[in-house]
């Protein structure tokens, strides 16, 4: 039962798990470097390949510092717009977590090589549980511990430091922190973590030239009441109880809308009462987002693995048979991508005959906004997702540049529940 507990994924924003791996706290079997990087791709389809080690790196140094380096993944998605890099800091500076950039044009700190950025990300991480860092890679993490900006903050948190307590020093401006890593890390969770490996060659890389830590990996996935979950990461089989997982799960559905089973969806959109600390000075900030600059517009067909958005193009796909529940036949299409955000009551669906499609764009945001906007016989609706502080600045931008004459009919908590209701609107077939 502990392993299973230990396995539970986030409910709610307070329920981010902590910093340093234990013995009920671990890095989940199927988190591997090759399914983090076909969800990051999913992402952003577009992003450098030099990238391509990048969770490969994470496991490797996480295992090594005993820092729940999943997580860290996933804020790493959030911090970088999942490696697009749209903000102050550049992608040639491997600076994976925003390292000494406080907003306003300062860049940040560059480091060598992507391996170095992303040792450098998990040891601040680890200076934030308390731990003091030798040597540390990031000039940003010997200056806070020289000058003790964090100690009395840590002495006031009572039990292990968590992602969630981490963030009200990390990003002590920004409302959602908490909430967007804790949807990224359900969105791999819910969509990947049972899926084949398609590169399993890749844990083993990340290993290499030291011992296994099998302590570290724990149940593969959430299983069904009385189930139980088996450890694809390693030869023998580990036998888990899902009862104690799936009761979360089910006490969770009751309080939100049902997951749509033809998106991937089950993303996190609430929030909870994290714990309120004054911030301390010279900590790490949220970063303000860019101006509105042209989104990644697509259809998408959710079958392929490695689809997303593709820059400023869109590519027409057939609706997979997978989704014929919705609207058979229809020429449709959309994908799974998850943010935050309170919902609005939306119209009644539409019964014109007319020709609808659904459409992804995405300002690298976590709120999800569903724009209405026709155009040569064609309704579109466009499942946009936007920067909560730049919301107006980029919808208008959007309905200005590609929806012409459009409206925004919805705001939602994420883009699946954007994505349902636009299938609502638009049962094409």
């Amino acid at each position: 039962m502990a392993l299973a507990a230990a396995f539970i994924l986030p409910a709610a924003a307070a329920d981010l798990p902590g910093i340093k791996v234990s013995d009920t706290n671990q890095v989940p079997a199927c988190a591997t470097p090759g399914r983090l990087m076909a969800y990051l791709r999913e992402r952003n389809p577009s992003f450098d390949d030099r990238f391509d080690g990048v969770a490969t790196q994470y496991m490797r140094y996480g295992e090594e510092l005993g820092v729940r380096w999943d997580m860290a993944f996933f804020q790493m998605i959030l911090e970088t717009g999942a490696l697009s890099y749209t903000g102050d800091v550049r992608a040639d500076q491997n600076n994976f977590a925003g390292l000494g950039a406080a907003g306003r044009g300062k860049h940040g700190e560059r480091f060598a090589d992507i391996a170095s950025g992303v040792k450098a990300h998990l040891q601040h991480l680890l200076m934030y549980a308390g731990d003091h860092v030798d040597d540390p890679v990031a000039e940003r993490t010997r200056k806070i511990q020289e000058w003790g900006v964090l100690t009395d903050w840590q002495k006031s948190v009572e039990g292990p430091m968590t992602f969630t307590l981490l963030a009200q020093q990390w990003a002590p401006g920004s409302r959602g922190y908490v909430r967007d890593i804790a949807t990224i890390s359900e969105g791999f969770y819910d969509k990947l973590c049972n899926a084949p490996d398609p590169r399993p060659e890749l844990v083993q890389e990340a290993r290499m030239g030291r011992e296994t830590k099998p302590e570290t990996q724990v149940a593969a996935a959430p299983a069904a009441p009385g189930a139980v979950v088996t450890d694809p990461a390693v030869n023998d089989t580990k036998q888990v109880s899902g009862a104690k997982i799936a009761e979360r799960a089910i006490e969770q559905a009751r309080k939100e809308d049902p997951p749509l089973t033809g998106l991937g969806a089950g993303m996190l959109g609430s929030t909870a009462g994290a714990a309120k600390i004054v911030p301390e000075p010279q900590t790490d900030a949220a970063k303000a987002p860019p101006a509105a600059a042209p989104p990644a517009v697509t259809l998408l067909n959710p079958a392929k693995t490695d689809a997303g958005p593709s820059e400023a193009t869109a590519t027409e796909t057939t609706k997979p048979a997978a989704n014929t529940d919705r609207a058979q036949g229809a020429d449709i299409q959309t994908a799974s991508v998850a943010g935050a955000a309170a919902q609005m009551k939306l119209p009644a669906p539409s019964k014109s005959s007319g020709k609808c499609k659904v459409w992804t764009a995405s300002y690298g945001g976590q709120r999800a906004i569903l724009i209405k906007a026709a155009a040569d016989g064609m309704v579109n609706y466009t499942v946009l997702d936007v920067n909560e502080a730049s919301e107006k600045r980029e919808v208008d931008a959007y309905i200005a540049a590609y929806a012409k004459g459009g409206e925004s009919v919805g705001a939602f908590s994420n883009q699946t529940k954007a994505l349902d209701k636009a299938f609502e609107l638009c049962p094409e077939g």
